[in-house]
Order: C-alpha cells, then sequence, then structure tokens
C-alpha cells in the first residue's frame, strides 16, 4: 500500500515537471497616450545571470513588449530593447542601462528596483487603437547570446531592425528566457482604473 503511495506521487512529481513553464501575469497601465506594464512576479536577476553579474561582468538582456489585436499570433505594436546590467561590488547595488536610450544609466539599484526599471523602461504607443477593441500583450525577455553580443560590439551601434531580428532568433542552449502576458484589455477599461474615463 506504502510502496504504491510513493509511486503515485512520484508519477505525480514526474508528470508536473514536464508540464510547459506558465507565463507571469503583466499589469498594464496608461501613462499619458502610452502603454506600460508592470511584473512584479517576473524575476530575471537570479541564477546565471545573478552569478555573472556578482563575478563581476556585466549582462546583456533583449526585451520585446508585444501587442495583438483580437488574439491574432502577430503582433501589431511592438517594442523592443537591449538593456546592459552591471553589479557594484562594494555597494551591492545594481547599475542599468538601455542601450541609445538619452536618459542614459540609472544606478544604485537594488535587484527589485532594477528589474522594474527595465520593465518600465519598455512602451507602447495606444494612439489610434480602438478604445473598445480587446488586446493581447506579451512579454518576452531573455539572455544575450555572446555571439550576438560580439557582433554588435562590432557593429558599434545597433537597430531597431537588427533588435528584432536577434529577438526572433531561437534561444541557444544556455540562455535564460522570460515570459509574461495579459489579456484581453481594453483601453476603456484601463481609462477607467486609472481616473481618465471619457
Amino acid at each position: 500500500m506504502r510502496t504504491a503511495t510513493i509511486a503515485r506521487r512520484c508519477l505525480l512529481a514526474g508528470l508536473v515537471a514536464c508540464l510547459p513553464l506558465r507565463a507571469q501575469a503583466l499589469a498594464p497601465r496608461l501613462a499619458d497616450d502610452h502603454l506600460r506594464v508592470a511584473a512584479p512576479q517576473l524575476h530575471f536577476l537570479t541564477g546565471k545571470v545573478l552569478d555573472c553579474l556578482h563575478n563581476g561582468a556585466p549582462v546583456a538582456l533583449l526585451f520585446q513588449l508585444t501587442l495583438a489585436a483580437d488574439g491574432s499570433a502577430s503582433a501589431s505594436l511592438k517594442d523592443v530593447a537591449r538593456f546592459v546590467i552591471s553589479y557594484d561590488l562594494w555597494e551591492e547595488k545594481f547599475s542599468v542601462v538601455r542601450l541609445g536610450d538619452p536618459a542614459g544609466p540609472a544606478s544604485h539599484l537594488s535587484a527589485e528596483a532594477t528589474q522594474a526599471w527595465c520593465i518600465d523602461a519598455l512602451s507602447l504607443s495606444v494612439t489610434g487603437l480602438a478604445a473598445d477593441k480587446p488586446f493581447w500583450l506579451r512579454l518576452e525577455g531573455r539572455t544575450e547570446d555572446p555571439k550576438e553580443e560580439a557582433g554588435i560590439e562590432a557593429e558599434g551601434t545597433v537597430s531597431l531592425a537588427r533588435l528584432v531580428e536577434l529577438f526572433s532568433r531561437r534561444t541557444r542552449s544556455g540562455q535564460q528566457r522570460w515570459t509574461a502576458q495579459a489579456g484581453p484589455v481594453r483601453l476603456a477599461d484601463l481609462r477607467k482604473s486609472s481616473g481618465r474615463a471619457r
């Protein structure tokens, strides 16, 4: 009897381990005419990423926020960004910069504040988006492949088209990946929740 119970528990644990990881939830909000998101349960400064940072090496991450109308697979709007994160071993604080952002880096941040800063730096213009039409949001992030990073450094600068092309590639073994999503969402509901009902 006890052996059968243990066997059932092992089988159940094996089945759970085989299930795909669920995407974390996104919390969308409006900021003027731009859509921004928060992902408080999405933690990417962990594991190998954190090990590299604690060893004094900067880490490059790619993130993309997409909006798809009517639940279609193709994105109607997209913001793709490359972030470089470093860690100050003396102060035990993080610094982060979105490449190509004239606002410059943010520094002296905790791990939680660094993660929130990266996600908050992504936005989508909602100009022309119908207020009552539902849409779905998806946030994807991944560590940058060292070969991709070497190519970008050789080029000196990176265009949005290049970032989109890099992000569309399959992840290689060893690359970490994160996702979060929300939907269906309507602009009308977001405006009401932000006190901007029209």
